[in-house]
């Protein structure tokens, strides 16, 4: 099959006659990392020069939750490696090898530590924005993979680093593609944003609407048309409790129902033995307590998961799913000496107590949390498709089967 018309074949594969295929180390003015400075840690200060390690470098992002910062006198000691603006940052180390991020206003005049490396582009021949969406993209990541023995990603050298290769189109075109990719980040950013809102207000929500009122004192955070004191009862009183009967090598099955193990993580299954609602909990490796799951529908669980169901019909079984997340590691801390938890006995679940309303306030307060959940779920879901849609887009633009006009 011939070459489409206005494209050509190049060592990194068929792109637009215009555009050329490079070498990155010809496209540099700078590849090189930083060092940590004598007494690692020790010297850190709460401000001054900002001083990124490879856990502040993002997949395209800067992640500065807990940026470490360094004095002048530090800085003095390796200044070569001072951080510019629109420096591109490349992880070189470690598990997070490859991740990568470009410098802002936040970090400019900064420096690095030795697992990041500071590339620094001829803003003339290649647009640092262009490049470091390219270092994240398939083809970037599969050299950076390519220099790992066994692909264990155990580090990359400067002179590696100079050797990738990668297609340069005109730069008014790598702008664009910067551009267009820069506000699907964007979009990206504010959905992530807006996530986490959502989620405080839906935690701020649960603390208002499940803390039982005061005796004899009404609280304006109930929802309208309900008064009367909640009851305290205990979850053996509610619900019944059993364990599973899989085991973990049951999980590798590929299926499409849920299988609850002893971790966060849901695999799947072809067969399952329960239909219904439940609440499910880890019996061991618990940690701090708070690995729930609440279902309604056909799944199975491993043999170390509790599964809480048949409730009674003074529970609502959202609402004591709501409840029991909310209130578990408080009451299991109060019912044992330990310090930590590692594992729950199903004993110490049954005598948990819940506070209960009217079944009617249940289902009404269960209703507007479940809402939130919709919401937030609605908007996950949203994500999810438009990291889906950059991830495209890249593919497509970064190698010039789609142009941008």
């Amino acid at each position: 099959m011939g070459l489409k018309p206005g494209y050509k074949q190049t060592e990194v594969g068929v792109i637009p006659e215009e555009w050329d295929a490079g070498c990155l180390g010809d496209k540099t003015t700078k590849v090189g990392s930083g060092i940590t400075p004598t007494g690692g840690e020790k010297v850190y200060k709460k401000e001054g020069r900002p001083f990124l390690r490879s856990q502040n470098v993002g997949w395209g992002t800067l992640l500065m939750e807990d940026i470490a910062f360094i004095d002048e006198t530090t800085h003095e000691t390796f200044k070569a490696t001072e951080i510019e603006a629109d420096d591109v940052f490349l992880n070189i180390t470690g598990a997070s090898i490859g991740r990568s991020a470009v410098a802002d206003a936040r970090v400019e005049r900064g420096n690095v530590n030795q697992h990041v490396c500071i590339i620094r582009t001829n803003q003339n021949q290649l647009h640092p924005r262009f490049l470091n969406y390219f270092l994240l993209s398939g083809a970037g990541q599969r050299q950076i993979d390519s220099f790992q023995a066994g692909g264990n990603r155990q580090g990359l050298n400067f002179g590696q680093i100079r050797s990738f290769r990668l297609p340069v189109p005109p730069l008014p075109e790598q702008r664009a593609i910067a551009g267009a990719l820069g506000d699907v980040d964007a979009l990206i950013g504010a959905l992530d944003r807006l996530i986490a809102k959502k989620r405080d207000l839906k935690q701020a929500a649960m603390q208002l609407l499940l803390t039982p009122p005061a005796p004899g004192q009404a609280r304006q955070t109930r929802l309208p048309g309900f008064s009367g004191e909640w009851e305290l009862d205990y979850v053996r009183n509610l619900a019944s409790i059993t364990t599973g009967a899989r085991n973990t090598q049951d999980r590798r099955e590929d299926g499409k129902y849920p299988f609850f193990v002893r971790s966060s993580t849901v695999e799947h299954i072809n067969s399952y033995s329960f239909d219904g609602e439940a609440v499910l909990t880890a019996g061991d490796g618990v940690g701090t307590g708070k690995i729930f799951h609440y279902i309604n529908g056909k799944f199975d669980f491993h043999q170390r998961v509790y599964k809480i169901s048949n409730f009674s019909e003074r529970v609502d079984g959202y609402f004591f799913y709501l409840c029991f997340s909310t209130y578990f590691f408080q009451r299991i801390m109060s019912m044992t000496a330990k310090s930590s938890v590692d594992s729950v006995r199903m004993e110490v679940i049954a005598n948990m107590d819940i506070p209960l309303p009217s079944p009617q306030e249940q289902r009404a307060i269960a209703a507007v949390l479940s809402d939130m959940d919709a919401e937030i779920a609605a908007l996950e879901r949203r994500l999810a498709k438009t990291r889906a849609l950059k991830q495209g887009m890249m593919q497509e633009l970064l190698t010039g089967k789609t142009r941008l006009i």
